[in-house]
This record gives structure tokens, C-alpha cells and sequence, in this order.
């Protein structure tokens, strides 16, 4: 039961946190392309990289707080189901090539940011 409310505790904090900065972004950048829901799930591939990696290789992280973190958090923070829903906008607005640069440049910032994320937490 403590391994489900923790999920539950830190999924809300992904989703206050999804919120919040996926404001600032669009603040910052505008709405003409989904910028908001980029930023988060960029940011949350990294975070998956890191926490997934330096959990693995250290006692630091029980496996409690690492589901916590991956599940809970970064579940509330990643959005792929927005990307989606913004994505399949794109295209039924006409805009093939927004919505198929954003396909691309989410897939592979992500899994760019993922790989980072493993790389900085094999450096520490």
C-alpha cells in the first residue's frame, strides 16, 4: 500500500510540475507548436535516463523511491498522449510538416536526452 500511495503522491507532483512548466514554456514561446508538452517530455526523457541508470548502480536510490520517481513523477510529467493529440492536430490542420517535425524532433531529442541522462549518471 506504501508503494502505491508514493506513486499516487509523486504522480501529482509530476502533473503540478507538467503544469507549470509547460505554462512557462508556452509563455515564453508562444502556442504556435506544442513547445509546452516538448519541454516536459524532453526533460522527463533525461530525468528517465538519469534516475533509471543511477538507481541501477547505486544503493543511494531504493527501488521504492525509484518507482516513485519514474512511475509517480515522470508519469505525471510526460505527456505522450498530448504529444499525440497535438500531433494528430497538426495534421488535421494541414500542417504536415509541423506535425512531422515535431514526430521527428521529439523522438529524437528524446531519446537523445535519455542517453544523456544515462551518461551523467555513469559520471557520477
Amino acid at each position: 500500500m506504501e508503494q502505491i500511495l508514493s506513486i499516487a503522491l509523486f504522480g501529482a507532483l509530476g502533473c503540478l510540475a507538467r503544469y507549470f512548466l509547460s505554462g512557462w514554456v508556452y509563455d515564453l514561446c508562444g502556442r504556435a507548436l506544442p513547445y509546452g508538452t516538448f519541454a516536459v517530455n524532453v526533460i522527463g526523457a533525461f530525468l528517465i535516463g538519469l534516475i533509471m541508470e543511477f538507481s541501477i548502480r547505486s544503493v543511494l536510490v531504493p527501488p521504492t523511491l525509484r518507482t516513485a520517481l519514474t512511475i509517480g513523477f515522470l508519469g505525471g510529467l510526460t505527456t505522450f498522449s498530448t504529444f499525440s493529440f497535438e500531433t494528430f492536430r497538426l495534421i488535421e490542420e494541414g500542417a504536415l510538416v509541423s506535425a512531422f517535425g515535431n514526430i521527428l524532433l521529439s523522438v529524437v531529442a528524446c531519446l537523445a536526452c535519455t542517453w544523456l541522462g544515462i551518461a551523467a549518471a555513469r559520471a557520477l
